[in-house]
């Protein structure tokens, strides 16, 4: 169920990078499901386990479900999605889903008895590799490669986190929170107050 929803909220910040493109229902759906389950095929992938969306296409149909939503009402209430928030939405939508994938993929690499840095590393792979695909697809610079914000950054502290309180015991849903705060926090942090590294001597980047 907590996969379902974070596969949904990032299937939405592919219907929204769609929309600002103005592609077709087609391009909606594509876009939609690449973010939606990229990280977590590529996870899979790693781990030598099925692709879970090939075993359960519901996934790639709660996708398709989220991008002709967004694809209807972006066609028959033009503009609506830009009230709503436009590029800020889907930027909280991708902080969003970030944090929650962080936290999903790390517990599935500690799942499959994986070293921790190892589960630490998937948990940033499943959270950040669906958002760097949409963006390729739809032309754009992908966040990730921001000037020196906190993307991988916040991926990995929620994954790291996650790890960390799995590691001492705790409940899981004690487990989920503070993973889901540290990585959303992070992302937060950055977006509102500029949190990010020291610039390189000589960097000359915008």
């Amino acid at each position: 169920m907590i996969e379902a929803v974070g596969i949904a909220i990032f299937a939405l910040t592919g219907a929204l990078v769609a929309a600002r493109k103005g592609m077709d229902p087609f391009g909606f759906v594509l876009l939609a499901t690449v973010t939606g389950v990229g990280g977590g095929t590529i996870r899979d992938l790693l781990l030598g386990r099925p692709v879970f969306w090939v075993l359960v296409p519901a996934d790639v149909l709660i996708c398709a479900t989220v991008a002709l939503g967004a694809w209807a009402l972006a066609y028959f209430r033009p503009g609506v999605l830009e009230e709503l928030g436009g590029r800020k939405l889907l930027i909280w939508a991708d902080a969003a889903g970030l944090s929650l994938f962080a936290v999903i993929g790390a517990r599935k690499g500690l799942d499959a008895g994986v070293p921790v840095l190892s589960a630490v590393a998937l948990g940033a792979m499943t959270a950040t590799f669906g958002g760097i695909m949409r963006d390729v697809l739809a032309g754009d610079r992908p966040m990730v490669l921001w000037t020196r914000d906190f993307y991988v950054t916040a991926a990995s502290g929620g994954a790291a986190m996650t790890v960390l309180l799995e590691g001492l015991g705790l409940p899981g849903p004690v487990v989920m929170a503070g993973g889901l705060t540290t990585g959303f926090g992070l992302r937060a942090g950055s977006l509102l107050f500029g949190w990010s590294f020291p610039r390189l001597p000589g960097d000359l980047t915008d």
